[in-house]
């Protein structure tokens, strides 16, 4: 039927623990080590583990998250690009900018030319607005 080994469960647990520090502490300076050290495990396997877990780097799924809180503050505050830049963890707003173009396809500024705060439910305006990996 398909049980999972007790291993492979204490793997996953390890990994889930480590992802939910990155959504809960998204802003903070997150690093392989400090996830690795969260997780009990080394950093190579740490790294390779939660790829296969989740089918993104640690690095990239951190990028994701900060991505897509900045979509949020982007559609729902008047804030600064480059305030929503720090607040959301990144060191610069070139590399922000960049990594925004990349996983949602338009730079900050043009994205919030174009988003409008939607009068749907959240679990539908996060789905919709959820940017792809």
């Amino acid at each position: 039927m398909g049980c999972v080994s007790r291993a492979a469960e204490e793997t996953n647990r390890r990994m889930l623990r480590a992802r939910d520090a990155m959504d809960r502490a998204y802003a903070q300076p997150l690093d392989v080590p400090a996830l690795a050290r969260i997780a009990h495990v080394s950093q190579a396997h740490f790294t390779r583990t939660f790829r296969a877990t989740f089918g993104e780097t640690p690095h990239r799924y951190l990028q994701r998250r900060r991505v897509e809180r900045a979509m949020f503050l982007l559609r729902e505050s008047d804030r600064s690009v480059t305030d929503i830049c720090f607040e959301v963890g990144f060191g610069s707003p070139g590399t922000f900018s960049r990594t925004f173009r990349d996983i949602v396809g338009t730079s900050p500024r043009a994205y919030r030319g174009q988003a409008t705060a939607v009068d749907v439910p959240t679990c539908f305006a996060k789905a919709w607005m959820r940017p792809r990996a």
